[in-house]
């Protein structure tokens, strides 16, 4: 999707925070073992979802409310490092900080980090260096949550990605011994080559909110007319944000969530990111168009007690408009059943039909429910 082994233009980086807004230019280098590990394979669209929330009885931090989000750029950059992706772009609001990354997203809260990244990038090894700069601010680890789908290219993977079983490994290596409750489970679908990978672990403490969802949207067989609309012309000049602007006006992704403020960028060759903000709930959409292995995802959160839960469906439904995949599979997190058995509502219409559908308990998370969705093609 994103990583081609080019050097492009600095992007400029622009944070805003109500009136406060300023810009940092950055240089963005792609890592050349990218070059290496993809070179017989095509880019793995499949991300890497890693949650992590903290705790903290510092009545200063509680009381300007800024947490995790005083880390600095540089100790956001020593953890990205190890990750092997870097920052393209940023916004931010009164309640959180999100980065589009080179390969996918970040999103920074005060007491929670969400970091998403796809290719062959080592997604865990950021939990070490998250742990030690959260507990220089005051801040104690109190629960985990790792979900992916099934990569497309698993053999390209580094480690600890290998494997799930060699992931799962490296968490309860790496995780402090108070997140005492831990569970690992593979949820399968009637396709084998989809299938939903969790990891959770949470300590005594850990309270799972019972209203909030989390929608995780992975899209394969894209419409390869609709795809096109991710490439770049040859020998354009643009930037990767002026570029990420038009696509997201000519695709309709813009229209998704109208009410968020959009933050994107367009890669080179090919490839889109983006991160929709308003008030304290995220979007993100990722895009990897090349034919063969075409993917997109599709990612929000929001309440089961908002004005407009149907909001939802109306989103999810754009969303896989924008690019009419020939297969989908959608990941709900909730411990209310309130909000997974709107997805087959949403999808339905658009000629999708639900072949399977799983659920299970985590300890860290409450509910999750795995469906998949297949279209007949014309």
């Amino acid at each position: 999707m994103h990583a081609r082994g080019h050097k492009i233009r600095p992007p400029v980086l622009v944070v805003c925070d109500d009136q406060l807004k300023f810009e940092i230019t950055t240089s963005i280098y792609y890592f050349q073992y990218l070059i290496i590990s993809m070179a017989m394979s095509g880019f793995e669209g499949f991300e890497k979802r890693l949650e992590l929330q903290f705790f903290g009885d510092d009545p200063v931090m509680v009381d300007n409310n800024l947490g995790l989000r005083l880390l600095g750029f540089e100790s956001l950059e020593q953890v990205l490092n190890a990750v092997q992706c870097t920052v393209v772009s940023a916004v931010a609001n009164q309640y959180f900080d999100a980065y589009v990354l080179s390969e996918s997203s970040l999103f920074v809260y005060p007491t929670k980090i969400i970091i998403k990244t796809c290719g062959t990038t080592q997604l865990l090894k950021s939990i070490r260096p998250l742990i030690h700069y959260a507990c220089n601010l005051g801040l104690t680890l109190c629960s985990c949550r790792y979900t992916r789908g099934s990569f497309i290219f698993p053999k390209a993977q580094p480690f600890p990605h290998t494997s799930f079983k060699e992931e799962v490994i490296y968490l309860e290596e790496t995780l402090p011994t108070n997140l005492c409750y831990r569970k690992a489970s593979v949820m399968p679908s009637k396709m084998t080559t989809h299938s939903w990978h969790v990891f959770t672990a949470s300590d005594q403490s850990h309270v799972i909110p019972k209203d909030i969802y989390t929608l995780e949207v992975c899209m394969t067989e894209l419409d390869r007319v609709l795809a096109r609309k991710f490439f770049q012309p040859p020998g354009g000049t643009k930037s990767g944000d002026i570029a990420g602007k038009e696509m997201t006006k000519i695709t309709g992704i813009g229209d998704i969530n109208p009410r968020a403020m959009i933050c994107d960028f367009a890669f080179d060759p090919c490839g889109y990111s983006m991160n929709g903000v308003h008030n304290d709930r995220y979007s993100t959409i990722h895009v990897t168009p090349e034919d063969g292995f075409s993917y997109a995802s599709f990612e929000c959160v929001g309440s089961i007690y908002d004005d407009d839960i149907e909001h939802l469906v109306g989103s999810l439904r754009k969303a896989v408009q924008v690019f009419r995949p020939g297969t989908v599979s959608v990941a709900t997190t909730c411990s209310s059943h309130e909000v997974w058995t709107r997805v087959a509502h949403a999808l339905e219409p658009l000629g999708l039909k639900c072949r399977s559908c799983a659920a299970d308990e985590f300890p860290a998370a409450g509910s999750i429910v795995f469906q998949t969705f297949t279209a007949r093609r014309k």
